[in-house]
């Protein structure tokens, strides 16, 4: 039989799923050149009209997985993965170059939640190896109990609910999904938030998508940063 402690909290916010780039990692606009990189590869030509047709898609599907967005703009399985590939390698070697920071706070923001009991969770949409290189760059490898990314959860990225709900069964850190804080700087963020039944899903403003977009895509909070986390946690619990 299972041990029922009547005066344990079920309502406690638990689980905290983060993205990476632009809500807690500063990276200045990395993803738009490393795409660049990438597309001139594939012989698109910076300046081109098809060059700037897909970097306003990049745009706006920041959150995504990488891998989905080269198959929307390239079609072809090969021609994707080997856009993905230059991708991935641009922005690794961006990375590996000194580029990205963590957002102020941020680092400490995630101390303060592990420290509080919760489980923390780093998500993104690019690949494996650059995830790691990401952490490495940071100093971060420690930081967290757990860091997803698409492959992890099956393949689909966000704006499915498939990290978010990884997160849940890999840490098994709370109830139900109620429970679980999701935060991001982008619309797929919040999709898939919204999606996963989190009980908090909170827009930043230190990436790509404003306040508006934000707000349309289900934000139930919008912050200036990961930094007031905490206590917009702390505020709902009470």
């Amino acid at each position: 039989m299972e041990n029922h402690d009547p005066s344990a909290r079920h309502d406690k916010l638990n689980l905290i799923v983060l993205d990476m780039a632009g809500t807690t990692v500063a990276d200045g606009g990395l993803v738009e050149q490393a795409f660049a990189a990438a597309a001139a590869r594939l012989g698109v030509e910076p300046g081109s009209a098809g060059h700037a047709e897909k970097l306003a898609y990049v745009r706006a599907t920041m959150g995504e997985s990488k891998i989905t967005v080269f198959r929307h703009l390239f079609g072809e399985e090969t021609l994707a993965q080997r856009a993905n590939a230059a991708f991935e390698e641009a922005y690794g070697e961006l990375v590996d170059g000194g580029r990205i920071a963590p957002v102020p706070g941020a680092r400490e923001a995630v101390e303060q939640l592990t420290s509080e009991g919760r489980t923390v969770v780093l998500s993104t949409g690019f690949a494996r190896t650059t995830q790691d290189a990401i952490l490495a760059a940071l100093g971060w490898q420690d930081l967290v109990e757990l860091t997803l990314c698409p492959a992890d959860a099956g393949g689909r990225g966000r704006p499915h609910p498939d990290m978010v709900l990884t997160a849940l069964l890999r840490t098994g850190a709370v109830d139900g999904v109620q429970q679980i804080v999701v935060a991001g700087d982008t619309s797929y963020d919040m999709l898939s938030g919204v999606r996963a039944g989190a009980g908090i899903v909170a827009g930043v403003l230190t990436g790509a998508h404003g306040k508006d977009l934000l707000t349309r895509s289900g934000a139930t909070h919008v912050l200036g940063s990961v930094a007031e986390l905490p206590g917009l946690i702390t505020r709902a619990e009470a």
